[in-house]
Formats: structure tokens, sequence, C-alpha cells
């Protein structure tokens, strides 16, 4: 299934000269959103994973079917002030300014393996961030899987340590 021609493109928001890619389109349609999961979860089957870390938001959405289909655990990234217990926090840079995410302190464990999920990488500023995060409380990141890449804003390049796994790429906004 070809998932590009299913993803709706927005132009000029959320500002001026951003051509947003919105991927509500991918889960509205129930045939769409399976083969989107089955897909995400392929790329890393043959990985032992222990639990997957969701970014806020739209990594909630995939993550948490992915960790159901994945038979792991999920551990939630949010930004300040959203989770109610002890956070660690990281402080980062995206496109549109600056942002802060946090983890809960105890909710990955040492030496567990940890797939981290979200929709997009842009700059790479909020995957960083949530590495941070893993990397403070001793998880191994055994990857990074999302739905698109915007290879051109250059955060698949800062990521090129990790196995990053992508479905779609624009080359151009």
């Amino acid at each position: 299934m070809d998932l590009k021609s299913k993803i709706r493109q927005i132009p000029n928001w959320p500002i001026e000269g951003v051509n947003f890619k919105d991927i509500t389109t991918l889960l509205e349609d129930k045939l769409v959103f399976h083969e989107l999961i089955d897909q995400m979860c392929r790329q890393f089957e043959d990985k032992q994973i222990d639990k997957l870390v969701a970014i806020d938001a739209r990594g909630f959405l995939l993550a948490s079917a992915m960790a159901y289909k994945l038979g792991t655990g999920l551990c939630i990234v949010r930004k300040k002030g959203k989770l109610p217990c002890q956070t660690i926090k990281a402080s980062y840079q995206k496109e549109y300014g600056p942002d802060t995410l946090t983890l809960h302190h105890d909710t990955i464990k040492p030496g567990e393996k940890i797939l981290l999920v979200d929709d997009l990488i842009a700059t790479g500023g909020t995957l960083l961030a949530t590495i941070q995060l893993v990397e403070k409380l001793a998880g191994e990141i055994v990857g990074i899987n999302v739905i698109i890449d915007l290879p051109f804003l250059g955060g698949s390049r800062k990521l090129n340590k990790y196995d990053l796994k992508w479905l779609v790429s624009y080359d151009s906004e």
C-alpha cells in the first residue's frame, strides 16, 4: 500500500512556509491504519524490545497499537507539566521554538531495550531530547521508528548512529 498517497498536506500551517504532513488521514481508514501499524512493526520484529517510548502526541497513537502487536510495554514522553509523577526533563530547540520534554523517572529500568516511536523526523530535536531522557535512565535504544522523514531539515542525519527507520520520505517542502 502506498502510504504516502494517503497523507494529507496542508500548506502554510502552522506557520507561513511550512507544508504540514497530516497523518490523521492514515488513522481514519481501518485498512490503512492496520497496514501502517503492520509496516512499522515489521521494521523491528526481529529485535528484542522491552518497551516502546511514545513521543507526545502523535507517537502515542502509533506506539500503543505497536506495543500491543509486538507484546511490549509502553512509556510516554510528554511536554513539561503533563506527567503526574516525578520526572526527568530535556529541553531542545524545535523548528518553531524551544520546548521541554519529560519522562517519569522510574518508567525505564537500566538495560531495558527501547524502541522510540513518533510520527515524523524534521530537525531531530524531539528525538534527540527523548534519547537523552532514555539514556539518562540507562535504557538501551535499539531503534527509532517513524512514519515520515524530512531529510532536507537534517534531523535524520543527526540520528544516523541509531537504527532509524521510516516509511515515507519527502525530499523537499
